[in-house]
């Protein structure tokens, strides 16, 4: 399968340069267009629109390689303007929801309504292969230090290119120029004694690790949008073809754990970027926003150990079983669809 995105680089000689991807060659995209791509970084890009984007990926298809992808050193491909998180996944939040509120419906009232999210801290993004601090925080009554319940959330991240407020469902790929593999992070007991009542802060803030390379919406296979029920309200209702035929597989210590299909999500993107400006907030070129973790129904499909163990253990590696995220341990988070792939997503844990 073949991997393709648009990133960031620095060559040997320290030069950053914006750089588009095929497999294991890399070009050089100031050669394609020495305006859009003159601080090497995507940004421009984002802004110009889907013309533009039809035009460099029209110039790169069969542009020369310029470097071998060994011999780059990726950066962040992008600035990130702003950050939300959606919790887009009817199995997930179920499962969830069966743990956190166990004398309660798994569902909050509004789940089915709308497309539920929190704002993260865009300067909270790093880029794949960034250490992750183990993150220190207040764990219950009087007590405070490094989590104990480090988990991760295999996610598919979307960046948003032209901008806009109160975006239609209908015209959501006219804003959304690609994705990215995305791992939000998250210290479950950190995020499990302060979520009541306003919902996620500082058990997911500390990092987000996204993708060094980005693969443009236009080269993924459409699935039909899904039936819901009850359907939403008018400006949220999508009978498009904004499913994305994905699937994920989660390593960890080189151990796959788990395959989640993004085929399953119950709300698409298109929902979520409506919803997000629905209420006339924009939408900017370098936004991105997550699907929250992807989880289908079977037991090997849960994005997240919080799934994966129910607290109780999940066989990780020749150390045995285990619930949370150790020192050393890697997490790796790789996608694939029918003739691509996207490029993985990898994060070590280390000390506070």
């Amino acid at each position: 399968m073949t991997v393709v995105g648009y990133g960031s680089v620095h060559d040997r000689e320290g030069r950053l340069f914006a750089a588009y991807r095929r497999d294991d060659e890399v070009v050089d995209l100031s050669r394609v267009d020495p305006e859009l791509f003159a601080y090497g970084t995507l940004d421009f890009l984002l802004g110009a629109g889907p013309a533009a984007w039809e035009r460099v990926a029209d110039a790169v298809r069969d542009a020369e390689a310029t470097h071998a992808l060994a011999d780059v050193r990726p950066q962040l491909p992008f600035t990130v303007a702003d950050y939300v998180d959606f919790y887009a996944s009817e199995h997930h939040a179920s499962n969830v929801g069966r743990l956190f509120r166990p004398d309660a419906d798994p569902l909050p009232a509004s789940w089915k309504h709308l497309p539920i999210g929190y704002h993260g801290r865009s300067r909270s993004v790093v880029v794949s292969g960034t250490p992750v601090p183990r993150p220190q925080g207040v764990l219950g009554p009087g007590s405070f230090g490094p989590t104990r319940r480090l988990d991760f959330e295999a996610e598919l991240g979307f960046v948003v290119g032209r901008g806009g407020s109160r975006i239609a469902v209908a015209d959501a790929d006219a804003h959304v120029f690609g994705v990215c593999l995305l791992n939000d992070w998250s210290a479950r007991d950190i995020q499990r004694f302060e979520t009541r009542p306003l919902g996620p802060f500082l058990g997911k803030s500390f990092a987000t690790s996204v993708a060094a390379w980005v693969t443009p919406l236009t080269e993924l296979p459409r699935l039909p949008s899904p039936p819901q029920d009850p359907e939403p309200v008018a400006p949220l209702c999508d009978h498009g073809r904004h499913g994305l035929d994905l699937g994920l597989e989660v390593r960890v210590n080189d151990t796959v754990v788990s395959r989640p299909p993004f085929g399953a999500m119950y709300w698409t993107y298109a929902q979520m970027l409506a919803h997000l400006t629905s209420n006339g907030a924009r939408a900017n070129p370098g936004d991105l926003y997550g699907s929250g973790t992807v989880s289908g129904p079977g037991d090997d499909e849960l994005g997240c150990l919080l799934e994966l163990t129910c607290d109780g253990t999940v066989a990780i590696d020749a150390g045995g079983p285990r619930t949370w995220l150790e020192d050393g341990d890697v997490v790796t988070i790789a996608a694939h669809a029918p003739g691509i792939a996207l490029a993985e997503v990898t994060g070590r844990i280390g000390e506070p």
